[in-house]
């Protein structure tokens, strides 16, 4: 029988699983939004970066660009995103919140904001700011073979 390899850590399992969680709850909440599965974080990078084109979003939310495209696609059909020909590529696009998108993104980011006040509970200011700090370093360090692999 073939050895089993051992898991070094679980952190990554519990982050994804963590991140699961609070998706799961947030496409519930939005659900009455008319907002599909996870296309709350699209829409949320696209108001906070008017006028971003769909290789950037892509790479910002670290999915591919046919996951993007759809995401996208579904925005502007409800209303909540406008796509642009790009003036200096007009072979690209820019996307740009719509006033729909901007009225309910500030109820998003309250939401946003709650779920990170429920998994920070019981954290010291002084937690908080290392776990924001550690979580951004693991972000960068796995950034270059996220690149390198999506190729």
């Amino acid at each position: 029988m073939s050895k089993i390899e051992k898991l070094t850590n679980d952190i990554l399992r519990k982050i994804g699983s963590l991140s699961r969680a609070i998706h799961s709850i947030s496409d519930i909440k939005y659900k009455e939004l008319k907002l599909q599965k996870g296309q709350f974080t699209f829409l949320t990078r696209i108001c906070e970066n008017p006028g971003i084109n769909f290789v950037d979003l892509s790479n910002m939310l670290k999915v591919d660009k046919t996951t993007t495209t759809k995401a996208v696609q579904k925005l502007i059909e409800a209303g909540y995103v406008d796509k642009r020909q790009d003036e200096t590529d007009k072979r690209g696009y820019k996307l740009f919140p719509t006033e729909k998108s901007l009225k309910v993104y500030n109820l998003i980011i309250e939401e946003e904001n709650k779920n990170i006040e429920v998994c920070l509970e019981g954290f010291t200011k002084e937690e908080k700011i290392v776990i924001n700090k550690l979580v951004t370093r693991m972000s960068k360090n796995i950034e270059e073979d996220w690149k390198n692999k999506k190729r």
